[in-house]
């Protein structure tokens, strides 16, 4: 579909194929946690730094995608539920995709955790958005997790090969899931994935060089990139990690040459 390829050079590298995504979906979750209370700040901060992709909710495409001159895909995510909930676990939809279209995104995104007492219900509607995109030739990224009473490691290979297969299987572009642990069990699940597979930051970590040793393994496994939340907008220089993040990913520095670039703007 020409609709679904041009909408997806707007969000992954035309060159190199791979992307930055910066989620920050966060809101509806926890809410306005730190580096999301003003949300026009970050997302400028985010653009400037040469992320390829943000991921929004409705509400908040208009504070401030693409104001800050330059351009960036918006992904709008199409699923939530709140740390409020008994059953967080439970992402339920609460947008479209014709919303989407209508808001001029160039992608739509969905959470599933499998293993999760409702999977049945999200993995339905996982099936309804996936064909609402192949009419409306959008591209679709999938946010799969494994939780649940069966799963002993969300980080498993086991658990999170099968979780970006099912991605894959139920019509996804993009797989995004946790990171496995080293670049020899990650590289099982890129293998067992015909779509492209980015990593999830996860929690915020302290150490600015273990996680980026953790992005640069993900890519020598063959990811398609990331997908960095908390360890980007929560830095004290978003637009400076999201740059380096950019070059590890793009330009494949080492992260020796990462650390570097990261402490002479910090003294700077």
């Amino acid at each position: 579909m020409i609709g679904k390829a041009i909408r997806l050079e707007r969000i992954i590298n035309r060159n190199t194929k791979k992307t930055v995504i910066v989620p920050m979906d966060h809101g509806i979750t926890v809410g306005p946690i730190p580096g999301l209370v003003n949300m026009q700040k970050t997302v400028s901060e985010i653009v400037k730094g040469g992320a390829n992709a943000i991921i929004l909710h409705k509400g908040i495409v208009t504070s401030g995608h693409r104001r800050s001159g330059k351009d960036i895909g918006l992904i709008l995510h199409l699923s939530a539920s709140t740390n409020l909930s008994p059953d967080p676990n439970e992402k339920v939809i609460v947008s479209t995709v014709e919303e989407a279209i209508v808001l001029g995104a160039d992608a739509v995104s969905i959470h599933i955790n499998l293993g999760a007492d409702t999977e049945a219900e999200m993995l339905k509607n996982f099936g309804m958005i996936a064909k609402d995109c192949m009419k409306w030739a959008m591209p679709l990224v999938a946010m799969m997790y494994t939780r649940g009473k069966k799963i002993e490691r969300e980080d498993d290979v086991k658990v999170v090969k099968h979780a970006a297969r099912v991605a894959a299987e139920m019509g996804a572009d993009i797989v995004k899931v946790s990171y496995t642990g080293s670049a020899e069990t990650f590289y099982e699940v890129v293998q067992g994935c015909p779509i492209p597979v980015v990593i999830a930051g996860g929690e915020k970590i302290d150490s600015e060089e273990e996680f980026l040793k953790l992005v640069k393994d993900a890519m020598s496994a063959g990811a398609g990139g990331v997908s960095i939340g908390r360890n980007a907008f929560q830095h004290k220089e978003p637009r400076l990690m999201v740059r380096t993040i950019s070059n590890i990913v793009h330009n494949k520095i080492s992260v020796e040459e990462a650390i570097k670039i990261l402490n002479k703007n910090n003294r700077s």
